[in-house]
């Protein structure tokens, strides 16, 4: 009682006169204060929050002992190297049978008609085609074990799933099959993994396999089995040569249901384009697959952890692990993937229907996106501001903010990223070096987030992967938690790992067990201690992240005995702005470097203007003023980036035509097939030498 007496008493002077002086405001004031304090209050509780990265960002990865300079990733468990993320997904099948059980039976693959909105086939459905057509294949004499190989010849689309998930689910093995290799690629994989049965897409290309085994060219095919509608004649074609035909939903052994054999040896065998010789078929185990894809998941698990509610737009090939590797991690928690209608200039009409979250692309495609926004932003001030914009967006990057709602996103990016659905969250690049001008623009433009890959289906897909908050162009990110990385020596190029440079080579439950009955080529890839030694040159960053400087493979000598790399010069010049492709090109009779070079159709003729130069996209390249502002911008970026004289192009060629997969020029993974560019271009290569020595 004496206590509150006390306290009732006590008088403080201050709190009297703050308590007069709002007393004594006008009412109006008292208002405009409220209102006031209610905005910060709004603010502070809806203002953009960073990201925050799940580790150091400069340190983001560490030399682990007694593994050779071996580094790790600083996320996951530092005893071990990550090799699953879901105790119930441990295999491919327990993957798929994880997305059923989450998704509730939801919807899982979807398909479309020009003009038409998606439809959707469920989880249920989709596991019950794939076990009918197991069970159809093992009724017909299909093996389950490991040496059974299954042949895929198909574009994306839901049926190919389906059929790598009947051979996941009966413990048999899934080669994709793709055109893009060759003719005589594809009947050198039927021949090698021999392939009796080949599930394929269109009549066409079932024609093509029956032309080969007509000819005795790959005797061991004994059935095909087509997706789409056939008529009589392919069946009797098929008779002649001894080879049935059936559509898959004959195929589909309903009446011969066999439970699941969980016989999980391998998964799939991948064969890649080698740069000389035939192909290489990259053995892959179900335990490879989960680890590398358990990598992915373990560096972003804090920030963007896929959900039911995330949908994938599928259009790069499923041949190459990339696309199904980032697929998998899609069904394993419930989400659906939407395929494009095959035609990859009906892709943004495609990503306008099915709004996806998730886009895997590669380089090329961003570069082509870049192009046309700035090509579009047709005006000196039009480019300025959305350079402007860009950098007022990149300063939040780099604070770790993500969005796509501030100002400059109503203004300026808000039509880009409708474009693409307007729902994106994430989008990965892989395959290729990717323009840090590139990247930065569009991570900011687009207002998701944009990770960037590196490695190689030897390693399943990659091996380093950008870490959550790290948006700083011009590196590949730090290991993913499933696998070690170490550089080695490359004495011949004057790289060397006390430096912080050299070959990268990679270690962990990712790396493939070798290439099928090919154990030469296997020894000089796979170490005796499990490396797998990758032929690109990389570089350690201050802050434990990768950059890829160069490339082992491909190193000539001039013929004054300098030693060249075509493809770290290559990787300069692609940054001139009219520069779409381009060939360096050199060997040891010569004593210097030409090019051929492809100009961007979208971006030169508007480059050429602004230096005088007029004319349509073919005329243009064929003026020789053209030739020589090219070459000059050329040696400019090679002398800033430090290249020595004898690395520099002393003549170039002004091609008109893309290289692509098409024309041969190209690799499926869209890298530059060095000997067929070299002979396709030899004439061209032979006057630019002659016209030098004159």
């Amino acid at each position: 009682m004496q206590a509150q007496e006390m306290m009732s008493g006590l008088r403080i002077p201050e709190m009297d006169e703050l308590g007069h002086f709002f007393r004594s405001l006008p009412t109006s004031t008292l208002v405009g204060i409220g209102a006031l304090t209610a905005v910060l209050a709004y603010w502070l509780a809806t203002r953009p929050r960073p990201i925050k990265p799940p580790c150091d960002l400069l340190h983001q990865s560490e030399e682990v002992p007694n593994e050779g300079g071996g580094r790790r990733s600083m996320m996951g468990d530092p005893s071990k190297l990550l090799t699953h993320y879901h105790d119930d997904a441990r295999t491919m099948y327990e993957v798929f049978q994880r997305g059923l059980h989450i998704s509730g039976d939801g919807p899982c693959l979807g398909s479309r008609l020009p003009n038409q909105p998606y439809k959707w086939m469920s989880y249920k459905e989709v596991n019950a085609r794939a076990e009918h057509l197991g069970s159809g294949l093992l009724h017909q004499g299909c093996q389950p074990n490991p040496n059974q190989f299954i042949g895929v010849f198909a574009q994306n689309r839901p049926e190919w799933i389906i059929s790598e998930l009947a051979c996941y689910t009966y413990s048999m093995v899934v080669v994709p099959l793709y055109d893009t290799l060759g003719p005589d690629a594809i009947r050198f994989i039927i021949n090698t993994a021999e392939i009796s049965t080949v599930i394929c897409d269109k009549v066409e290309k079932a024609q093509v396999l029956l032309d080969n085994v007509q000819r005795q060219e790959t005797p061991c095919l004994r059935r095909i089995i087509l997706m789409d509608a056939f008529d009589t004649d392919l069946v009797e074609c098929g008779k002649g040569c001894g080879v049935h035909v059936q559509a898959m939903q004959e195929a589909l052994g309903r009446e011969n249901y066999r439970k699941p054999i969980e016989g999980f040896i391998s998964l799939t065998l991948n064969f890649i384009s080698a740069y000389s010789g035939n192909p290489k078929g990259v053995m892959l185990t179900h335990g490879n697959v989960v680890a590398d894809f358990s990598g992915f998941l373990k560096v972003t698990d804090k920030v963007i952890f896929p959900n039911q509610d995330d949908c994938l737009i599928s259009f790069l090939p499923l041949a190459h692990m990339f696309e199904r590797l980032i697929e998998s991690v899609v069904y394993c928690h419930g989400g659906r993937i939407g395929f494009y209608q095959g035609d990859i200039r009906l892709l943004p009409d495609d990503m306008k229907a099915l709004r996806p979250t998730i886009f895997p692309v590669v380089p090329r495609l961003l570069n082509r996106m870049y192009d046309k926004i700035f090509n579009q932003a047709n005006t000196p001030l039009k480019r300025w501001l959305l350079n402007f914009a860009a950098k007022r967006k990149g300063a939040e990057l780099s604070r770790g903010v993500i969005r796509s709602d501030s100002i400059w996103d109503k203004i300026f990016f808000s039509k880009i990223q409708a474009s693409l659905g307007g729902r994106l969250r994430m989008i990965i690049t892989g395959a290729a070096p990717t323009s840090p001008t590139v990247l930065g623009f569009l991570r900011a433009a687009l207002g998701c987030q944009v990770y960037e890959a590196y490695g190689q289906t030897e390693c399943t897909a990659g091996c380093t992967y950008t870490t959550p908050g790290d948006w700083t162009p011009g590196h590949v990110g730090a290991p993913l938690p499933c696998n070690l990385i170490k550089l080695v020596d490359v004495p011949e190029k004057n790289y060397f790992a006390a430096k912080g440079e050299g070959e990268v080579c990679v270690k962990g439950p990712n790396v493939f067990k070798g290439y099928l009955k090919d154990p030469e080529r296997t020894a000089e890839t796979l170490d005796s201690e499990g490396w797998l030694h990758t032929g690109d040159i990389g570089k350690w960053l201050h802050n434990g992240t990768l950059k890829i400087i160069d490339r082992k493979k491909h190193i000539f000598k001039l013929a004054q005995g300098e030693y060249i790399s075509p493809e770290k010069i290559e990787n300069i010049y692609i940054r001139s702005e009219p520069v779409a492709q381009l060939y360096v090109h050199g060997d040891s009779l010569q004593s210097c470097l030409v090019g051929i070079v492809v100009p961007d159709p979208e971006v030169m003729p508007e480059w050429a203007r602004k230096k005088g130069l007029i004319g349509t996209y073919k005329d243009l390249c064929k003026n020789t003023a053209l030739k020589t502002a090219i070459l000059e911008d050329l040696v400019r970026l090679g002398k800033a980036a430090g290249l020595h004289s004898f690395e520099q192009v002393k003549n170039i060629y002004i091609h008109n035509e893309m290289f692509s997969i098409e024309n041969g020029l190209l690799t499926p993974t869209l890298k530059a097939k060095r000997p067929e560019l070299k002979e396709f271009f030899k004439v061209k290569i032979d006057r630019l030498y002659s016209s030098i020595s004159m």
